[in-house]
């Protein structure tokens, strides 16, 4: 693993480039999600429930750096986190057109509603927020996955992903007021890793598939971190050559 990254050092930097935009930019979501989930708490408990959460964000990606040791092993893991990243863009499509601002990856209001009963609002709030981290963990492993084999990489990704989500987040909020459309972008790249993670399983049965075989190139992940960086790139180069798409007004 580490003669792969001394032997392909270029590659190296362009996947773990893409993991820190595609992370970013995830977490600028998932910060919104997490942000509604405890607004209906006092200022106080609001920082109380958020500071549970940085620790569960902390916590829960630790346990997946363990789970994706699994996942590079086992074909059929792969297969099941293809479908995951494809209902979160199904997930983002749908909101995105009904233009609901207070929904996210996953619905939190049934989770609150059925807790409330048991825990109050406070811990109510304190469970979903986990259960949020939990799935943004999962994205984080599933879609380092996707652009590499290679553990060194998606661990340097998931560790990426804890920092995205604490520090590097507020920077693309920012990014993203003048650039609204990265996030569609986002999600394009996230559909493009899924229908990769997908592949395995015609990998799988066919092996020595032309197909498979490039699959499991180098051209093939060099052609993913090349197409990624375009799929961001591009729209922005364009916005600033020709204000296509536009940029947000002020």
């Amino acid at each position: 693993m580490i003669q792969e990254i001394i032997k392909n050092p270029l590659a190296t930097l362009i996947i773990i480039g893409n993991l820190i935009l595609i992370e970013s930019l995830l977490s600028v979501d998932n910060a919104a999600v997490l942000a509604t989930m405890v607004m209906g708490l006092s200022q106080k408990d609001r920082k109380r429930a958020l500071r549970y959460g940085i620790f569960g964000a902390y916590l829960f990606r630790g346990l997946c750096l363990v789970f994706a040791s699994f996942l590079i092993r086992i074909w059929w893991l792969k297969a099941i986190g293809g479908l995951y990243l494809l209902y979160l863009v199904l997930a983002w499509a749908r909101k995105h057109h009904n233009n609901n601002k207070n929904s996210g990856n996953i619905p939190p209001n049934g989770i609150y509603k059925y807790t409330i009963k048991y825990f109050g609002a406070f811990w109510a709030a304190v469970i979903s927020v986990e259960l949020m981290d939990l799935a943004f963990s999962i994205d984080n492993v599933f879609a380092a996955v996707a652009f590499s084999n290679n553990i060194l990489i998606i661990l340097c990704g998931v560790f990426i992903g804890i920092l995205a989500m604490r520090f590097v987040a507020q920077g693309f909020v920012r990014l993203m007021e003048h650039y609204s459309f990265l996030e569609g972008c986002a999600y394009i790249v996230i559909a493009l890793l899924s229908i990769k993670l997908l592949l395995s399983v015609y990998q799988h049965y066919y092996p020595d598939a032309d197909l498979s075989i490039f699959l499991n190139s180098n051209k093939a992940d060099w052609g993913t971190s090349i197409l990624t960086i375009s799929i961001f790139m591009i729209p922005v180069l364009t916005t600033l050559l020709f204000n296509y798409p536009k940029r947000k007004k002020y």
